[in-house]
């Protein structure tokens, strides 16, 4: 049975709305999570409709939805190329993704992704993967630890973020919430500790889960998914993400370089739906405060590389 705290979908009508939701048609929800965009895909599908949901976090699962329309898939989104072959599914007409963290993530202690109580730094969305958060900090020398604070985060020194971890290191593991709040205080600006500790959290949780490149893998594999007419929506949450989103939709690929034709136009598989992003309305903030930063980008594909 599916937890109602578990997550709060963010601009869960305008996504709807944006996909264009075909009774019979084949959808993915690339991020299941507490299951809210999908159930309400499931509600605009007939008999003839398929779902297959996405999540690596096997605490997912508890939220699966019983119908025989649908498919949950205990993987990475990166795989959905791979998981819609080995099912047979054929090509897609719509594909979601919604890349903020569940609330069930944030308000689980144990999960260590929040500095507001103190826990092991694990912070992994695959409890079965190799390194946590702390095994990073622990490994990573002083050049990597600045180049993942200056890529991952809007950090005004990433440098003496990264030399304050080093030293308090070397005193103690830094291997609790509570122990990294307190290696990188020296280094925050006092009138923006808490954003700033934000920022350092999620620079670790990107870096953790190899965020990025899952992102990278997956947007390049809904080009070859989708069938032609098909969309992508993304939700993003943060500004590096939202600007690979925003490029790969213009481009077609994630650096944004644009190739053009012989009249000038730029090159792409695909059409761009959502000209803006579209964000939550003042209502919807009120309601849902974590909503406050999503970003929902919409394109539709004009031509598949390759079909099922």
């Amino acid at each position: 049975m599916a937890d109602t705290i578990y997550h709060i979908p963010a601009l869960l009508a305008e996504t709807l709305n944006l996909l264009k939701i075909k009774p019979n048609g084949t959808y993915i929800d690339a991020t299941f999570g507490g299951g809210g965009h999908s159930r309400a895909i499931m509600a605009e599908l007939s008999q003839e409709g398929r779902l297959f949901s996405f999540d690596r976090d096997y605490e997912a699962a508890q939220n699966i939805i019983d119908d025989a329309r649908f498919t949950f898939v205990l993987s990475n989104f990166r795989y959905i190329e791979n998981f819609m072959r080995f099912y047979k599914a054929g090509s897609a007409d719509g594909i979601l993704a919604d890349l903020g963290v569940s609330f069930h993530h944030f308000d689980s202690p144990e999960r260590g992704f929040s500095f507001r109580t103190d826990a092991p730094l694990d912070m992994r969305m695959n409890r079965n993967a190799a390194r946590s958060a702390a095994d990073i900090l622990e490994a990573s020398d002083e050049q990597t630890l600045k180049n993942i604070f200056r890529s991952y985060a809007d950090l005004r020194q990433p440098g003496n973020v990264a030399k304050a971890i080093v030293k308090a290191r070397s005193l103690a593991p830094i291997d609790t919430t509570f122990r990294l709040a307190e290696a990188v205080r020296p280094a925050l600006d006092p009138r923006q500790e808490k954003k700033e500790l934000a920022q350092v959290f999620q620079a670790l949780r990107i870096e953790t889960n190899d965020e990025m490149a899952d992102l990278r893998i997956f947007l390049n594999a809904a080009t070859r998914v989708l069938r032609p007419g098909g969309r992508l929506a993304v939700l993003t949450y943060h500004s590096i993400e939202d600007r690979m989103v925003k490029n790969f939709m213009k481009s077609g690929n994630i650096d944004g370089v644009e190739q053009k034709d012989f009249y000038g136009n730029v090159k792409s598989p695909w059409k761009i739906i959502t000209r803006k992003p579209v964000e939550p309305s003042p209502e919807e903030i009120e309601a849902n405060p974590r909503a406050r930063s999503a970003k929902l980008r919409v394109a539709e594909l004009k031509d598949s590389l390759f079909n099922f």
